[in-house]
């Protein structure tokens, strides 16, 4: 007779992960998520095992609103190595090339400011990015290179902070889809000596604050002091959460009241006094404005629902 499965807490929240150097994204999240002993957990765009910082992890019905992360825009702190080219365009790649760097200061200023605004980019082919069904990366660990189109991305801002030697730094915001090490194989071959990345962090997602950042190590601490009750206590874990609607927090809000809510939360579109004329928004109920979905405003005005929060017994 088979063992019924574990089931974890309803805990429902976002958790900002500082991630560390050589992990890759889906062991932190596992182990994030037995931390928070969660029964879903997700994140919101890998970090490559090289790359560190911010790493939202979504637990519970966070997880359902996670596509607005993956859609935020990304502030990131990039090394490169100038006069060396890799194959994987950082260094946990092979060298494949390398070239005297023969350029100063007024070229460079000039290559990076080729690299601002909209842009068109090929993505690199160790990306997730599919091609007829399987993803770029599992070709390219075959040696075979598969074609890709360029995709429009837009870089907010790229702030130079330094140049010394064979090391590059810059500081990047980015739109959505943007491939840092695409950034910097492409300017290195502007620059006539080939680059790639040897520190990758990761600042910033959307607008969530820095400072609630923790690490992995940080978070053990907390939950090995909270286990050492007799009955376990996850309060000063929870406290650590991000409400599970802040990654739509860029979205307006629509307040139903709850006699109207009750159709909403049935999957019902309703009639609201000054909606939106267009687009999604974020849900809320009653004078306490309790979070319970995502709507997007029809074309006769109602407010239709589009992703609910299932709503768990307290």
């Amino acid at each position: 007779m088979s063992r019924p499965r574990r089931r974890g807490r309803d805990v429902h929240g976002v958790f900002l992960l500082d991630k560390q150097q050589g992990a890759s994204s889906n062991d932190v999240l596992q182990k994030v998520k037995r931390l928070f002993n969660a029964n879903k957990a997700g994140h919101t765009g890998a970090l490559d095992p090289l790359a560190t910082g911010m790493l939202p992890i979504c637990l519970g019905e966070a997880t359902k609103f996670s596509q607005f992360l993956l859609d935020a825009d990304k502030r990131y702190r990039v090394i490169a190595r100038l006069g060396e080219r890799t194959d994987t365009s950082d260094a946990d790649g092979n060298v494949i090339e390398t070239r005297p760097i023969a350029f100063d200061q007024a070229m460079l200023d000039e290559a990076l400011a080729q690299f601002r605004g909209d842009i068109m980019q090929v993505p690199t082919m160790f990306s997730a990015l599919k091609y007829q069904g399987r993803k770029l990366y599992e070709y390219a660990r075959e040696g075979i290179t598969v074609p890709r189109e360029a995709r429009p991305v837009t870089v907010y801002e790229l702030q130079f902070i330094r140049w010394e030697g064979n090391e590059l730094e810059l500081e990047i915001h980015v739109s959505k889809g943007t491939y840092i090490r695409t950034i910097i194989d492409d300017l290195g071959e502007k620059l006539g000596c080939g680059a790639h990345v040897i520190m990758l962090r990761r600042l910033q997602v959307a607008r969530y604050p820095v400072a609630r950042m923790l690490t992995l190590e940080q978070l053990q601490a907390i939950a090995a002091e909270a286990n050492a009750a007799e009955t376990a206590d996850y309060t000063a874990l929870d406290t650590l959460l991000l409400p599970m609607d802040s990654p739509a927090e860029a979205f307006p809000v629509v307040n139903l009241l709850p006699a109207v809510a009750a159709y909403f939360k049935q999957g019902m579109p309703v009639q609201v006094a000054n909606a939106p004329e267009e687009g999604l928004v974020r849900v809320t109920e009653g004078e306490a404005h309790k979070f319970i979905g995502m709507a997007e405003i029809a074309a006769d005005g109602r407010v239709a629902p589009r992703r609910l929060v299932v709503e768990f017994p307290a």
